[in-house]
């Protein structure tokens, strides 16, 4: 079993130590906005665990990354809890083929639904609350 630990640090503060030993500060008040908050950090995880499935699909499939930007939006639900809604996911992507062509616009996409069907498990815990969109734009 994994753990992290969270250690409050005064008002709305807390350091989180990860199973990795990795360390971060959060700060749940978003008038001060000293940190990130825990529900900002489900986009970013979102995000970065997507972002990570498309690169290695793609590396894979023989397509040469140059760029890859991935943008997460959502809409929190109006009352308690406020959880994620609807989240949209939209990944800019530039890069070539193997063999030195533009990048396979048809890759691209088949990376993008397999991290969204299959292996994002961000993506999997979250589409139990939220509506979840995946599309991708490449970038000349």
């Amino acid at each position: 079993m994994q753990t992290a630990t969270i250690s409050w640090n005064g008002e709305q503060r807390f350091l989180a130590t990860l199973p990795s030993g990795n360390t971060l500060t959060l700060d749940s008040d978003r008038e001060r906005n000293t940190g990130p908050g825990p529900m900002e950090l489900l986009l970013a995880a979102l995000g970065s665990c997507t972002a990570t499935d498309v690169v290695i699909i793609l590396e894979k499939k023989r397509q040469k990354l140059e760029s890859l930007e991935v943008s997460v939006s959502g809409e929190r639900a109006p009352s308690p809890p406020t959880v994620w809604t609807k989240l949209e996911v939209v990944f800019r992507v530039r890069g070539r083929s193997g063999e030195g062509g533009p990048i396979d616009h048809k890759a691209v996409q088949d990376a993008v639904r397999l991290s969204e069907e299959k292996y994002c498990s961000v993506a999997a815990m979250l589409r139990k609350t939220a509506s979840l969109t995946m599309r991708c734009e490449i970038v000349d």
